[in-house]
């Protein structure tokens, strides 16, 4: 299948028009509806439901606008890459995924000296789940990721970066236990609890709390702390979360308690292990110089 092709099918979902599209694309609209057609042909089905002055996709059409999505990105990232390493110069995109957490301000302040020496370089920077995160740097969309270990990926290197994140309860102030200086295992039994999906956090509730994680009163799960903060403050539940996720929020109804005994966990910064763009490996490079022991 042709980059060209998917572009143009692109084009067309994103407006749900051909003439539009084919005015965005610079090319007339039978040349277009020509190219769809010979599209849906060749890969054997419909790819939009026609209707009057509007075209919405069909489910194999929502299929292949998503996987066309990571193509395209893959494409015009891999001709930025050619075009820095033929002008060895630092220039181009660098796309950085992070999770929520307090780490975040490290990348920032390292992306603001990388600028500063060479300003043609610009980056995007994308928040997310620790899932949404891994995959989107296992298929390449992402150059860089920030994530709480453990790390679930492989052929990848990884970096910790300075401060550990501290892990605890994000409870409404009207709750009995919003007093408490830190939560022991004790105080969670019969407590209604807002966990992340991962289980790699379930997990670590489970070894901390010495209860099996089915046992315990979990009412809900979650996947950004944004999304659950109105339902902590509603007493729905206590959010397990950590320090560095609601460190820059204003939290008037709620508090952060840590847990004891203790857990904290890592931020690192991970990479796949291929050749880099110049500006991807000079940032690799001032990590590797300010963190690296």
């Amino acid at each position: 299948m042709e980059i060209r092709l998917l572009r143009y099918f692109w084009a067309v979902a994103q407006e749900g028009n051909i003439s539009r599209a084919a005015r965005i694309l610079n090319i007339t609209q039978p040349t277009l509806s020509r190219q769809i057609k010979e599209l849906e042909e060749s890969i054997g089905v419909p790819l939009f439901h026609r209707e009057k002055n509007r075209l919405s996709l069909t489910q194999d059409g929502q299929f292949l606008k998503e996987r066309a999505e990571e193509i395209l990105v893959l494409d015009e990232k891999l001709e930025s890459a050619f075009l820095a390493q033929r002008d060895k110069q630092l220039s181009g995109v660098i796309t950085i995924g992070c999770v929520e957490a307090d780490n975040s301000d490290t990348v920032a302040m390292l992306l603001e000296e990388l600028i500063s020496d060479y300003p043609q370089i610009q980056f995007n920077l994308v928040t997310g789940t620790s899932d949404d995160i891994s995959d989107r740097l296992e298929k390449g969309i992402l150059d860089l990721a920030v994530l709480i270990e453990p790390v679930p990926l492989n052929e990848v290197a990884t970096l910790t970066l300075p401060r550990e994140e501290k892990w605890g309860f994000l409870v409404s102030k009207e709750l009995f236990i919003a007093n408490n200086d830190y939560i022991q295992p004790e105080d969670i039994k019969g407590l209604p609890i807002l966990c992340s999906g991962r289980s790699e956090v379930q997990n670590l509730l489970a070894e901390w709390s010495g209860i099996s994680f089915d046992q315990l009163n979990i009412v809900g799960n979650y996947n950004l702390i944004f999304n659950i903060l109105p339902l902590v403050d509603h007493k729905v539940g206590a959010a397990l979360t950590i320090e560095g996720a609601i460190a820059d929020r204003k939290l008037e109804e709620a508090v952060f308690i840590p847990v004891k005994p203790e857990v904290k966990t890592n931020c690192v910064l991970v990479w796949k292990k291929r050749v880099q763009t110049p500006a991807v490996q000079e940032l690799i490079n001032r990590f590797n110089h300010a963190f690296k022991l």
